[in-house]
């Protein structure tokens, strides 16, 4: 039998057009937020918060009075990826490299 994982506490928060996971004293790489290694960083965008087995509070769209809070750890770029433009017969080839630019972020409460 498949042992998964299952967390009591947690949020889904989002940035942008991106979701993330939230749980506590994990580590979690997010696009990029301005800010220092070390600032406090808060989000508001909380859409879902599960605070004990049976408390979930789901958002419509987001979570009244609920904020994520979290501080930065490291401001890095992501792995390289290459973007390769090909014309088949027409002597046309473009590599380029493209790095994101993210954050690592701790989450210390929501």
């Amino acid at each position: 039998m498949e042992h998964k994982d299952t967390f009591s506490r947690y949020a889904i928060f989002q940035i942008g057009t991106n979701q993330y996971q939230g749980i506590e004293g994990k580590t979690i790489s997010i696009q990029k937020v301005e800010g220092q290694a070390g600032d406090q960083v808060e989000f508001k965008e909380v859409l879902l918060r599960k605070t004990s087995e049976q408390d979930v509070e789901i958002g419509q769209p987001f979570v009244k009075g609920s904020t994520l809070v979290a501080s930065i750890v490291k401001q890095m770029k992501g792995p390289k990826l290459i973007v390769y433009h090909f014309r088949r017969r027409k002597k046309s080839r473009v590599k380029n490299g493209h790095r994101q630019q993210m954050t690592i972020i701790r989450v210390v409460s929501f």
